[in-house]
């Protein structure tokens, strides 16, 4: 029986979270159906832009993402610490972009003065919403409720349009980290829809390839894609938020890698890019492992012995899961 998933997601562990919704019903996310000849290639940018449009309402920010045909994966970064720090009135604010709240959060937000029982009813609510903000659950509740019924109505039906849950993969650790952001951002390269990571459409490597080229010092954090968490450069004191990493290093690991599974072999990373991969402690054979067989890698809980020992003993596992 699968696992709860307040018992596969906690902050404590780590922020950041793989997720993968895919279509039932033969349903088509995307792509052309071969059989009905349908094309449904429109619905990759509802998806994106969707995908990129709740960061600004969530304290959660996009690390990677790719749109399949029948699927997709996206990377996320949830950010406790900035919502924690939003004001009550921009706590509801945000909450009424997704929904209408009810009669008190719209008088307070109108600047009426509540009497003091609304204002502990209203204060209740509000952090309720606080704790929904930053929910990978609900991201991914609005995310896949807005495109199924976009997708129902132009396929003039009813009923379920995702699978019943969205897999969550909790990385713990930041080789785990780089491993499934390369394996999410190669998935169309696999697919056979691109031939390199910078040229498949509608994924989170192409947003930061184009931006780099027209950057004029790409691993500048005011220098990457806005809508993306961006890459704020090797581990340091006063470590800007970011991935720790930085992105032309980033960008070359994963064009290297691309270039491997293209040819359908084994190959040899070239030694400019192995400099992260030594810093992240992977060898060679198994970043190419992870990055074309993650999600059979590892099931709830990805990263070193070390790290999915400590966060199964914090969620009270018996005995930890991927070893």
């Amino acid at each position: 029986m699968p696992k709860p998933r307040e018992q596969q997601i906690s902050l404590k562990a780590t922020p950041y979270y793989h997720c993968i919704s895919r279509c039932v019903r033969r349903a088509f996310l995307c792509g052309t159906d071969n059989i009905t000849g349908n094309s449904y290639e429109h619905r990759r940018s509802w998806l994106e832009n969707k995908l990129l449009d709740l960061p600004q309402i969530f304290a959660i920010d996009i690390a990677a993402y790719a749109i399949m045909s029948n699927h997709y994966h996206v990377v996320l970064h949830v950010d406790s610490d900035r919502c924690n720090l939003w004001s009550d009135i921009e706590v509801v604010e945000r909450w009424h972009q997704l929904f209408k709240g009810n009669l008190l959060s719209q008088r307070f937000v109108r600047g009426e003065v509540l009497p003091q029982a609304e204002t502990r009813v209203l204060k209740e609510k509000i952090e309720l919403w606080r704790s929904r903000l930053m929910d990978i659950s609900w991201f991914m509740r609005i995310l896949n409720e807005t495109i199924a019924r976009e997708a129902n109505l132009e396929d003039d039906c009813t009923g379920r349009f995702w699978e019943g849950r969205f897999k969550s993969q909790a990385l713990l650790d930041e080789a785990a980290l780089a491993a499934c952001m390369a394996y999410v951002d190669l998935n169309p390269v696999r697919a056979s829809m691109a031939k390199t990571p910078e040229k498949s459409d509608h994924t989170s490597v192409k947003q930061r390839a184009e931006k780099a080229k027209i950057a004029s010092c790409p691993n500048h954090l005011y220098q990457q894609p806005k809508q993306l968490l961006p890459f704020a450069g090797n581990p340091r004191q006063n470590m800007p938020k970011g991935i720790a990493m930085r992105l032309t290093d980033y960008l070359e690991l994963v064009d290297a890698t691309g270039r491997i599974i293209r040819s359908d072999k084994r190959g040899a990373i070239p030694d400019s890019a192995t400099t992260i991969l030594d810093r992240l402690g992977i060898n060679s054979d198994q970043w190419l492992t992870m990055t074309q067989q993650f999600e059979e890698c590892f099931t709830t809980f990805a990263g070193h012995e070390t790290s999915l020992r400590t966060a199964c003993e914090k969620l009270d596992y018996q005995r930890p899961s991927g070893l």
